[in-house]
């Protein structure tokens, strides 16, 4: 193949994790957001930093990043909130609380039992002994000594501890070589190396940025599905026959989107100090309403998922317009209104997907190869004269603890062969984006640029055909009963909350309490869980949480909670791949 052709790789890890936060408490009511810190955002930096001539683009959602600045604060301040990471550093884990007792016995084997429990021989000595005692129900738990909780907290941190962190700190080689026993000092000294990795990520991340090797795009700020908050009708387009909420639209959620992107931008100025060039709208949700709205904000770019790419074409141009080869989906495209116009790039479901779910189980060397061989493929197929761009767009988090070593040998050996590959090249969607062909309001080709020496012409869409990018679809998050019946409530809520606001009943600070409340309440996350092919303990989790976020909305707004709120929307039952944390692009 000659040296001259390229490609151009765009690696896009999504970071995100709910707010776990109990506004009313400031209280961390689930543990993902810090424990993701220490393992994955921390190891993720680390590659790119071991491997400079790789680039990638990051996107991080605002309230992740809210989440860990308030992680900062706490150890900063000395007064931490979240109840499991604060026993960590307990002094006697023999006087705590039965309630702090089962926190500790309920959370601490949470993780990929085969990648992050036995491995470690101590650590799955510990869960033996649990499993030996649970034949007696909580009166067998009772033999557990403060010492095995000291032991049992001590190492799930040290199974949740990055890859990176394990072979270059000496305290955690030390804690994992002693194995049991763990002291105070001991556990306080974890503790504050947990400080130590969160407040310093938001720092590296920005250095990567500074320096030019990675970019950082940002979501509407909360997650929130755009498309939805406009006209839940748009969920049609894909699926005529999807059942729908009551209401055709939510309340006001024209100025919602604006609330949400706005803050967005805002954010990404005093975190990054400029405006982000691209974003991800939530689940890679998008409509034509939805991408104009981007567009006049500023933002030049946007990527969703390829079967919203494939729905487009096919209403436009029938199935001829779908490649076997796929080719249709290795360029940008130009969705514009006549007036305004963004450039979207496309999920390659299949590679994204093989990382996601499938290399985990190969050996590295192995998945490395094959991932290379299918863009390679790619390349030959590809029509001469023109420059494939190939978008590989996955969770930046969730897919490591299924790995060996958190990926440590995939993510480092991939870096490393890419940066060598003679023409393969990583690159971001800002850089594509600045040096792609401007195509007019009328379609016409204005002028064509190269970059390094690459062909790169985006192709004007005519419409869109409204999704996300699980299936092209938002069947993951409205048309089931339950996810309906959980916007129903919703709508409710913000019903409410427009009669309080527009009655002036609450001050500056409760209102923008309120409003903070609401905004958590409208992302995403929640309707994901709702189902029941989903498994029952995360589902609970969820649910209890949306409904106490709602809860505590009416309570911020004084108003007396529904009893609606009491009852469980979903109880799940089922049981999705890699636990439910991630999906598939293709059923």
């Amino acid at each position: 193949m000659p040296s001259s052709r390229k490609l151009y790789l765009s690696l896009y890890w999504h970071m995100h994790q709910p707010d776990y936060r109990d506004y009313l408490s400031g209280e961390f009511v689930l543990p993902w957001t810090y424990l993701h810190a220490i393992k994955d955002y921390t190891d993720m930096a680390f590659h790119l930093e071991q491997n400079p001539k790789v680039k990638v683009t990051f996107n991080f959602v605002p309230v992740l990043l809210d989440q860990l600045e308030d992680y900062t604060r706490q150890f900063g301040s000395g007064e931490v909130n979240d109840p499991l990471l604060a026993l960590l550093a307990e002094d006697n884990l023999d006087a705590v609380s039965d309630g702090q007792r089962r926190l500790i016995l309920d959370s601490c084997f949470s993780g990929n039992h085969a990648k992050m429990v036995v491995p470690f021989p101590s650590y799955h000595r510990l869960h033996s002994l649990f499993n030996l005692l649970a034949q007696g129900g909580d009166e067998g738990y009772a033999y557990l000594s403060g010492q095995y909780l000291a032991d049992l907290i001590t190492w799930y941190h040290l199974s949740w501890i990055g890859e990176s962190v394990r072979r270059h700190s000496v305290l955690v080689t030390n804690l994992m070589a002693k194995g049991c026993g763990f002291t105070h000092v001991e556990r306080h000294d974890l503790f504050e190396l947990i400080g130590e990795l969160i407040t310093g990520l938001i720092p590296r991340y920005r250095n990567l940025l500074e320096k030019g090797q990675i970019e950082i795009s940002t979501t509407p700020y909360f997650h929130p599905i755009l498309p939805l908050l406009l006209d839940f009708n748009c969920a049609r387009e894909a699926v005529p026959t999807m059942s729908l909420p009551e209401s055709a639209r939510y309340p006001g959620g024209l100025t919602r989107a604006r609330r949400h992107i706005e803050l967005a931008v805002e954010s990404h100025f005093k975190r990054f100090g400029a405006a982000p060039g691209g974003i991800w709208p939530a689940e890679g949700g998008v409509s034509e309403p939805a991408l104009m709205l981007l567009a006049k904000r500023g933002f030049t770019w946007a990527a969703t998922g390829e079967g919203v790419l494939a729905n487009t074409l096919r209403h436009a141009y029938g199935e001829s317009a779908l490649y076997a080869d796929k080719r249709h989906l290795y360029k940008p495209y130009r969705i514009t209104n006549g007036t305004d116009g963004i450039l979207c790039f496309f999920r390659d479901d299949r590679l994204s997907d093989k990382i996601g779910f499938e290399y985990c189980s190969w050996h590295a060397r192995d998945a490395i190869s094959d991932f290379i061989h299918e863009l390679e493929q790619i390349l030959r197929n590809y029509p001469k004269g023109e420059t494939p761009v190939v978008s590989v767009i996955l969770d930046g988090e969730n897919a490591w603890e299924y790995y060996p070593y958190n990926a440590f040998y995939f993510l480092s050996e991939l870096y490393e062969t890419l940066a060598a590959h003679p023409f393969i090249e990583t690159t971001t969607f800002t850089e594509l984006a600045s040096h792609c062909a401007e195509i007019a309001s009328d379609e016409e080709l204005l002028e064509v640029e190269s970059f390094h020496g690459a062909n790169i012409v985006p192709e004007a869409l005519p419409g869109l055909v409204a999704g996300s990018w699980v299936f092209g679809t938002f069947s993951t998050w409205i048309g089931d009963p339950a996810k309906n019946h959980a916007w129903n409530l919703l709508c409710e809520a913000k019903q409410n909350y427009d009669m309080v606001i527009a009655n002036g009943r609450l001050n500056k600070t409760e209102k923008e309490a309120a409003e903070r409340q609401l905004g958590d309440c409208e992302g995403s996350d929640w309707f994901w869980w709702f189902g029941d092919y989903n498994p029952s303990h995360s589902v609970q989790s969820f649910d209890q949480l949306y409904r106490r976020n709602l809860a505590n909305l009416y309570r911020l707004l004084k108003l007396p909670v529904p009893t609606s709120l009491s009852h469980p929307i979903s109880s799940g039952g089922g049981s999705a791949e890699v636990g439910g944390t991630m999906r598939r692009g293709h059923e």
